[in-house]
């Protein structure tokens, strides 16, 4: 696996990358790879972290396993390319846009315009093998994205997590709460957000009015 990763995130992670767990992984990622169909396409598998440089991030969004259906994921959580069905938590989270700030449905599922304006699109796991979901948990990349949430909980300042679910909700326990603002709700699937969970937590506005307490260019959701 090549790691080709924003020189801001490099000066930063580099310590990461000397790890043992790191190799073991990188030696698993590319087996993968070579074996199986595996997403996102190796070029983009730091995606999140390219279009979102380090001294940028004001918000971040963590996801739990990229997609796993032909040609979705991209390397940013809960985006898909452009021209492609846009999954059932993506509806959602575009539903809540709209009701929240009154955005008009999004045509493209990708989010790369968000991801270039501050927001960390981090999923747990980086990558999956064809129709196996969670089929690359617990090799390693847990390990990876816990350290990138805590780098940027003592590098930074005033960033809003936005931690959906269950999942996402356990990494608070990382986030130093005194100089960062968490923001939670269910999760956007159909099964949490359809009991209620989802929709009417208002994030996009919340966010906003962070950001903009906090002397911060607010985000063109």
């Amino acid at each position: 696996m090549n790691v080709d990763i924003h020189p801001s995130w490099k000066q930063h992670l580099h310590k990461e990358f000397e790890k043992p767990y790191f190799t073991k992984l990188t030696d698993f990622v590319k087996d993968e790879y070579s074996l199986h169909q595996c997403f996102p396409p190796g070029k983009q598998i730091f995606a999140a972290f390219n279009h979102c440089p380090f001294e940028k991030v004001k918000v971040v969004i963590i996801g739990q396993d990229p997609y796993h259906g032909l040609k979705q994921a991209n390397g940013l959580c809960f985006s898909v390319n452009n021209g492609i069905v846009h999954p059932p938590s993506l509806i959602n989270i575009f539903k809540e846009l709209e009701s929240d700030i009154g955005k008009p449905y999004p045509v493209s599922g990708n989010l790369q315009h968000w991801a270039k304006q501050g927001v960390l699109l981090l999923n747990a796991t980086l990558t999956v093998r064809a129709s196996l979901a969670g089929s690359h948990q617990g090799k390693g990349w847990e390990m990876f994205t816990d350290a990138v949430i805590k780098k940027v909980s003592d590098e930074k300042d005033n960033v809003v997590f936005l931690l959906w679910g269950g999942f996402a909700k356990k990494k608070a326990k990382i986030i130093d709460t005194s100089k960062h603002h968490i923001l939670t709700s269910g999760h956007p699937s159909p099964l949490s957000a359809n009991r209620g969970y989802w929709f009417g937590n208002k994030h996009f506005s919340k966010t906003n009015s962070l950001l903009e307490q906090d002397g911060k260019v607010i985000l063109e959701w």
